[in-house]
Formats: structure tokens, C-alpha cells, sequence
């Protein structure tokens, strides 16, 4: 599936990275374990799985080396683990793993696992990994738990394999994202980058938010023009169908390998917002905008003290807060047009947005 440049849609003015995506940034890599079946409803089976586990890794040797780190949110109604601690350190130590609601605290277990065989070390100077959700259960049945210890370990594997890639990684429904729906379409992993003079600056967003009506490509009103979202799926006994609630969440990642320090990833993160307001996202009030950046240019060691790198600050980073706004409305774009349509439990059907309709309507 083609993502928005493919289609002739750029976002705004400054130069992508070779893959536009996260894996621009030198050391880090993106991967994914997608869990998609179809068995009988619980209790005979595990239902319809439309779900997964996607891992990005920051560094290498982030146990070791501390990478600067800082959040922010736009709408609370989500979990993310990690957050206070970076609020309050402004580090982080694991790679960020992305999953469903109810998923997290299997994940959340599996990420311990693969941190303390990796740094046995961890087991006396503890660790709290990164994950965050957003709820797949439109498309995905959460009656069971349907990620296991060995779809986290993959997903970290392919995250490794991944550094230095010359490709785009996969977008859309695959991972984390193959449940997710995001503007009235089928929505999931998106990512996008920027190079601001010497630095990169990448953006991996899980989109699950808003309604049709609200969605702006490149600033055209797309979802006013073609109207509300017809409802698919099960119906109920009146003959009803049940519609989508406004609601969903995005968690947004930044990552950027220029030297800033906590506070300053905080202010980055506060900027992934306003690139999913230019996509057409109000923050309802069921939503959770939950926003994490980090940096790899300057580094700390497990005390916390930073190894002595100028960091950037103030007005210096200006140019960056650009690139996140930029990279934020395309990771949106990206992560809806590469998803194909996805039907899920019930019969509940998410549509592609690379539609004759839609690309009529940027044409």
C-alpha cells in the first residue's frame, strides 16, 4: 500500500530522512509482531484477533547509557508506562513497546524478560519499561489475551534487525496497529521523519482517534466533503449497527538523535499535538494523546549524570518543534493510507483511506 508521498501528498517544507521513518536515526530500529486469526468466540475459542505488539528500539545500550527522555499529554484517558519516570528523571533505559489496552501488562512482564537476560545486571538496579496502549477492540476481541511472550520477542528482534535499514519499515495494520482505527478509516503505524541541518528528527505514532467528518489532508477537508462514516458490522435486535464512539487514543513517539536533555524532549513531545490537530484531531474526551520523545545525541550514565555533550536548548530548538509538527501530520497520513480495509470481530470493518473517493478528492 502506497504511503502519502507515494500519492503526491507532501507535508510541508523541510527534507525527509532516506526512509522518512524513525529508522533514519542512527541506532534505532522499528519492528513488529502482527496476531491476526479467527477462531470461535470465548469460551469454545479466542474470538477474532486483530492485534499485535510492535518494539521500538532507541539504543542498543540504553541500560547502560541512559537516553534523555520526556512526555506529555495531550488527553489522559491511556496508559503509558515509564512516563514518570522520565518525568521525574528524565531518562528512559528500554526500547518503547507499543500493544493494545488489556494487553499491557503481559507485555509489560515480557519487556522485563528480555531486559534482564539482555542486562542480567537489571535484576539488583531495577527497571520500568516503556509501554503504551491504545484500544483495538472495535477490530480485535478482548475477551482474551491474545499476545503472548513469544510475539514481544519477536517484535524485539525485528526492532534489532532492523537498525540501518535502507527501507521504510512496514506501516498500517501490522503490529500494534493491525486493530486500530484512526479518522473513520483503518489507521495503525505511522512514522515519518526530518532532517533539521546536522540532526534527524522521526516521529512513530499509533494512531486510534477521531471521527470521518473531522479528517484535513495536506489541509483539504476530506472528511467534511465525503460526510459521516456509514457503520459496519453486527447488528443489533432493532436492526441497528452500533457506531464508533469518538475515541481510541495515539500514542506518538519522538525520536531525534540531536543532544537534548529531559526537559527539552518534553517540549518536543508537546509538539507531536499539534501535528495531529493539522490531521484533523480534537483530543475527545475518550481519547488518550500520550506523547513520549527521546534523544540519542547526548547521553547519561546510570547515575543520571549527562557525559558531557552540549546539549540544545531555548530558541536552538525552534527547528525542531518544526520537524516534529511536520513529521506528526505525516506519520497520521502514513499510518491510514498503507493500512488495506480490515474486517474484524462481528463483522466490524475499518476502511482503507487509499479509496477512489479519497484520492478523488486530493487529486
Amino acid at each position: 500500500m502506497p504511503r502519502a508521498r507515494d500519492l503526491g501528498i507532501v507535508i510541508g517544507s523541510l527534507p525527509t530522512g532516506p526512509t522518512n521513518s524513525v529508522l533514519d536515526v542512527p541506532g534505532v530500529g522499528l519492528g513488529h509482531a502482527t496476531v491476526s486469526r479467527d477462531e470461535p468466540a470465548p469460551p469454545e475459542g479466542r474470538g477474532t484477533a486483530r492485534t499485535g505488539v510492535t518494539c521500538l528500539v532507541l539504543a542498543e545500550d540504553a541500560f547502560s547509557r541512559l537516553v534523555p527522555a520526556g512526555g506529555a499529554v495531550l488527553n489522559g484517558a491511556g496508559e503509558c508506562t515509564g512516563f514518570i519516570t522520565a518525568a521525574e528523571w528524565g531518562s528512559a533505559e528500554t526500547p518503547v513497546y507499543l500493544t493494545s489496552t488489556l494487553q499491557l501488562g503481559r507485555v509489560y512482564d515480557s519487556a522485563c524478560r528480555i531486559e534482564l537476560e539482555a542486562n542480567p545486571s537489571s535484576a539488583t538496579d531495577f527497571i520500568i519499561p516503556v509501554v503504551a496502549e491504545c484500544d483495538d477492540s472495535w477490530l480485535n476481541d478482548a475477551r482474551r489475551m491474545q499476545v503472548e511472550h513469544d510475539d514481544v520477542v519477536a517484535a524485539y528482534g525485528a526492532a534489532m534487525a532492523s537498525r540501518g535499514s535502507s527501507t521504510a519499515p512496514d506501516e498500517g495494520a501490522v503490529g500494534s496497529g493491525t486493530g486500530m482505527s484512526c479518522l473513520g478509516f483503518k489507521g495503525g503505524i505511522g512514522t515519518a521523519s526530518r532532517v533539521v541541518g546536522d540532526h534527524t528528527v522521526a516521529v512513530l505514532l499509533m494512531t486510534n482517534f477521531g471521527q470521518r467528518q473531522e479528517l484535513v489532508v495536506g489541509g483539504i477537508p476530506v472528511g467534511r466533503t465525503l460526510g459521516p462514516e456509514v457503520p459496519t458490522g453486527s447488528t443489533n435486535g432493532d436492526g441497528s449497527t452500533d457506531e464508533r464512539k469518538p475515541a481510541g487514543s495515539c500514542i506518538g513517539i519522538v525520536v531525534t538523535d540531536a543532544p537534548v536533555d529531559g526537559a527539552s524532549c518534553a517540549r518536543l513531545a508537546r509538539r507531536v499535538g499539534l501535528g495531529l490537530a493539522r490531521a484533523g484531531s480534537v483530543a475527545h474526551h475518550g481519547s488518550g494523546e500520550i506523547f513520549m520523545a527521546f534523544g540519542t545525541g547526548m547521553r547519561m550514565d546510570r547515575d543520571g549524570k549527562p557525559d558531557g555533550t552540549p546539549v540544545m536548548t531555548g530558541r536552538a530548538l525552534d527547528p525542531l518543534f518544526a520537524a516534529v509538527v511536520e513529521a506528526s501530520e505525516e506519520a497520521v497520513l502514513n499510518s491510514m493510507f498503507t493500512a488495506p480495509t480490515v474486517t474484524g470481530r462481528d463483522g466490524n470493518t475499518s476502511e482503507s483511506a487509499h479509496t477512489r473517493a479519497v484520492l478523488d478528492l486530493l487529486a
